[in-house]
């Protein structure tokens, strides 16, 4: 048997396809912000392990869904300030945990988050 064709690049399973049946389990309402933190560095910059008690975890975060926003008191759609693939800094403490298939999610609101992160 010939070795099958690699897969074009819209049909790779990537990391977003692959939190994606997560994802779409959880759809946000209003303002809300679902999102991922990001996993603490297992080294340091000059290749040392360091321990589980050692690693703090950064308070930075994916965002992985977003809601429609909220509205004014017209009745306007106010907007959201990030959107999906945004890289965020969120509170140390607050927001919703959530978990789905053996992973954390956090939901906050928009208002809630701190910052972008631009890459």
């Amino acid at each position: 048997l010939a070795p099958a064709p690699p897969l074009p690049a819209l049909a790779r399973p990537s990391l977003a396809t692959a939190m994606a049946g997560a994802v779409k389990k959880f759809v946000p309402l209003l303002d809300r912000v679902l999102v991922q933190q990001v996993k603490a560095e297992a080294k340091t910059a000059t290749g040392l392990l360091l321990p589980e008690s050692a690693k703090e975890a950064p308070n930075w975060a994916k965002v992985l869904a977003v809601g429609p926003g909220r509205r004014d008191k017209q009745g306007a759609l106010l907007p959201m300030s990030v959107k999906v693939g945004d890289t965020v800094v969120i509170p140390r403490y607050g927001g919703s945990a959530l978990k789905f298939d053996d992973e954390e999610y956090h939901v906050y609101r928009d208002e809630d988050i701190m910052g972008l992160i631009q890459e």
